[in-house]
C-alpha cells in the first residue's frame, strides 16, 4: 500500500513555486528590445568600407570619425530635391541634438565626380553646416564606394552635355560610435525619427 508523506509533498509544492517565481523575476527583469524608427541593418554585410578624400583635399575612411555616430549619404550638387533636402534635415538634426550634435558627422558623397570638383563641394556642403564634409573620388573609387554601399547611380541627358542629371539611390547609412552599420533610413526619414534613433545610439544602443 501506497503511503503519502505530507512533508515530501509540501516540500515538492514548494519547489515548484519558487522555480515559477524565478521563471517570472527573469522575465521581468529582461530589457526591452530596443526599436528604432530606420531599418535596423547591424551585422550587414556591406557598407564596411568608404575611402575617399574630403572637399578640403584630406584622405577619409571610416576609422576616422569612430566616437561619433556618422551618417553617409550619397548625392550630388547639381540634385534638385532630394540632396538638399536630406542635407537639411541632418542639419536640423544636429541643432536639435544640442550638445551632442558635435558627436555627430555628416558624409556627403558625390556620384558626380565630374562636375563635383572639390571646389564645387567645399562650397555646396558646409552651407549646410561647417561640420559637415563632403567626399569623392575618381570614377573607379566611386563606383567602389556605390558598389560598398549598394547605392545605384547613372546619368541622364540633360538639354546639353552639361546639364545632364543623375539617377541615385538615396537612402541614409546610419554607423554608431563604434563604427558598425547600423541603421539604413528612408530618403523622406522625418527629423523627429533622426533625433529618437540618434539619441540611442549615442547612448551606447
Amino acid at each position: 500500500m501506497k503511503v503519502h508523506d505530507p512533508v515530501a509533498g509540501g516540500f515538492a509544492s514548494l519547489i515548484v513555486v519558487a522555480l515559477a517565481a524565478i521563471i517570472a523575476l527573469a522575465a521581468c527583469s529582461k530589457p526591452d528590445p530596443i526599436t528604432f524608427e530606420a531599418t535596423d541593418v547591424t551585422g550587414a554585410a556591406f557598407g564596411k568600407e568608404l575611402s575617399l578624400t574630403d572637399h578640403a583635399g584630406r584622405p577619409r575612411t571610416l576609422d576616422d570619425f569612430k566616437g561619433k555616430v556618422v551618417v553617409v549619404f550619397f548625392g550630388y550638387t547639381f540634385c534638385p530635391d532630394v540632396c538638399p533636402t536630406t542635407l537639411a534635415a541632418l542639419r536640423e538634426v544636429k541643432e536639435k541634438l544640442g550638445a551632442d550634435g558635435k558627436r555627430l558627422q555628416v558624409l556627403f558623397v558625390t556620384v558626380d565626380p565630374e562636375r563635383d570638383t572639390p571646389q564645387v563641394l567645399s562650397a555646396y556642403v558646409p552651407a549646410f553646416d561647417p561640420d559637415f564634409l563632403g567626399l569623392y573620388g575618381d570614377a573607379e573609387a566611386t563606383q567602389r564606394a556605390a558598389k560598398e554601399f549598394r547605392i545605384f547611380y547613372g546619368k541622364s541627358p540633360g538639354a546639353t552635355p552639361a546639364s545632364y542629371t543623375v539617377d541615385h539611390s538615396a537612402q541614409v547609412f546610419v554607423f554608431d560610435p563604434q563604427g558598425r552599420l547600423r541603421l539604413v533610413a528612408k530618403p523622406d526619414f522625418k527629423v523627429d525619427s533622426y533625433l529618437h534613433d540618434l539619441r540611442l545610439l549615442l547612448a551606447g544602443k
